[in-house]
């Protein structure tokens, strides 16, 4: 499969499928289900999901304890975690390919990226953000690094892989349907359901 950005390469390879090995503990699945009973809170009649960028499907995995009579979607770029990801959801409701190459007229009652458009290159940004704007009919859940003011950071030892920013403050921006209805913020440190320092925004169409 041949990619647009280095940052798509870098996923799909070698580094994509040791993320794998990292991102199966029973810590972060009980942290996911305490994180998503958080931010879902205000949200209300989710029966579809799909996730952009669902590695081998730990947040759906959460998720769907939460909201069992919910159908699962996921795209992932990895191959690896794609394989994994059959696990967890429908090989059928599983894209493989790049966000930046999704293609779907389907509409789903949450979209959901966690951990990702932090690591897209910010000229591709925009159509991420059409992607997970079109393909929701409800609700958009966003979970990443926030930064007030764009910002690149070292990740672990590779340069222009990872970019803060207000994700979230740039849709609502682009799409004024996007009305934010709550946020929050989950810290390294807490003691029983630690996360990555993610901030959460959930917002939601208006129709």
């Amino acid at each position: 499969m041949k990619f647009k950005t280095d940052q798509e390469e870098f996923w799909a390879g070698t580094f994509g499928d040791e993320y794998v090995q990292r991102n199966q503990s029973e810590l972060l699945f009980a942290s996911n289900i305490s994180f998503f009973s958080k931010a879902l809170s205000h949200a209300s009649g989710i029966k579809s999901i799909i996730e952009f960028g669902a590695n081998i499907g730990m947040n759906l995995k959460a998720i769907n304890l939460l909201l069992p009579e919910s159908e699962m979607y996921a795209v992932e770029i990895n191959n690896n975690a794609a394989e994994n990801l059959k696990k967890n959801i429908p090989e059928k409701n599983i894209s493989n390919t790049s966000i930046l190459d999704f293609k779907s007229q389907n509409k789903y009652d949450l979209s959901l990226v966690k951990g990702v458009l932090i690591h897209i290159n910010p000229d591709e940004l925009n159509t991420a953000y059409q992607k997970l704007v079109n393909s929701t009919k409800k609700y958009l859940l966003i979970a990443e690094y926030y930064n007030p003011s764009p910002v690149a950071v070292e990740y672990r030892g590779y340069k222009e892989k990872l970019f803060k920013r207000d994700f979230a403050g740039e849709i609502m921006e682009l799409y004024p349907e996007m009305k934010l209805i709550d946020y929050g913020f989950v810290y390294y440190r807490d003691p029983n359901f630690p996360q990555d320092d993610i901030t959460w925004f959930l917002l939601q169409k208006s129709q």
